[in-house]
């Protein structure tokens, strides 16, 4: 983090907009979202092969992993995926990621969640270059309406006077601070990197996860996989995001979030602090993946710091 980063101006800044993974199945909303970007400030183009479509995914593996090499050379400020869905993993062997790291020590901010973690966690194993967890251009800032928390958070992120979040947490985490690195993103795509080159090995660090259309017992399933190889017990803390979209069974019993934040505690010496505002869900802040942070709490209200970047 430097203390003293030049803050900048959205409108000296280029944003180009790119689909990584899964196809973007209506047109309208990536210009949409193009339109409504640039209104923020932000000079916007569109990458050639956005609206590609090859079964479910937007483009062919060559197509995406040209756009991706293609976004490193053009280096704009800004680099925004049209949206998640699966198609990183594909193309995580074929990646320069010295390539993808020589456009972030340039200044691009390459910024997503979902998919896009398998992306950002493999730059980070790889090259440890910084990278921006949050909102993307179809699902965020082409919806019918921007939530009043992301458009914001995105622009001072992004023009760099975004330097710490706060939320509120559960009571039992009064006094608590930790510093480390801060990592994470969608829990499935964490699970996934498992045992490949691309997950990354951080001591003492501040892991943040999220999930969206898992049951808790799935969710609780995952984490209890990241306890039992080791890697919470390394953390400094844990952060959970949100959970959304799942559905109840007739089997739960009382069985529901409460109950899988209680077996992760159970099964970790490291403090895991619900509330962090981030997820599948309209309001995003946006975290500095790879960036050293303080973790600091007061009552139940917790804060994340990391200066200006």
């Amino acid at each position: 983090a430097h203390a003293h980063a030049l803050i900048r101006d959205p409108s000296d800044m280029s944003l180009a907009i790119w689909s990584p993974s899964g196809v973007v199945a209506k047109a309208p909303v990536l210009r949409k979202a193009a339109k409504r970007l640039g209104q923020m400030g932000f000079q916007v183009s569109v990458d050639e092969s956005a609206a590609r479509k090859h079964q479910r995914f937007a483009g062919t593996d060559a197509e995406r992993l040209d756009a991706l090499h293609r976004m490193c050379d053009v280096s704009p400020d800004i680099v925004l995926a049209t949206r998640g869905g699966y198609g990183v993993t594909r193309l995580l062997p074929q990646i320069d990621w010295s390539r993808l790291a020589s456009s972030v020590s340039r200044g691009t901010r390459w910024v997503g969640h979902s998919d896009l973690t398998a992306l950002q966690l493999g730059l980070l194993a790889t090259e440890g270059a910084v990278t921006w967890h949050g909102p993307m251009a179809c699902g965020d800032f082409g919806a019918d309406e921007v939530d009043d928390i992301t458009a914001p958070c995105f622009v001072e992120a992004m023009t760099g006077e975004l330097e710490a979040v706060g939320f509120r947490t559960e009571a039992g985490f009064d006094g608590l601070e930790g510093e480390g690195v801060l990592w994470g993103g969608n829990l499935s795509m964490i699970c996934s990197l498992l045992g490949t080159p691309w997950f990354p090995h951080i001591e003492g660090g501040v892991l943040f996860v999220e999930d969206v259309n898992e049951h808790p017992y799935r969710v609780e399933r995952c984490l209890l996989q990241l306890a039992q190889a080791g890697v919470l017990d390394r953390q400094a803390a844990v952060l959970l995001g949100e959970f959304s979209d799942w559905r109840k069974s007739p089997l739960d019993k009382g069985y529901g979030l409460k109950s899988m934040v209680q077996a992760v505690r159970a099964a970790t010496r490291t403090p895991v602090l619900t509330g962090l505002p981030f997820g599948h869900v309209p309001t995003k802040v946006l975290l500095p993946v790879g960036a050293q942070v303080d973790l600091v709490s007061e009552g139940r209200d917790a804060l994340l710091v990391w200066g200006h970047i």
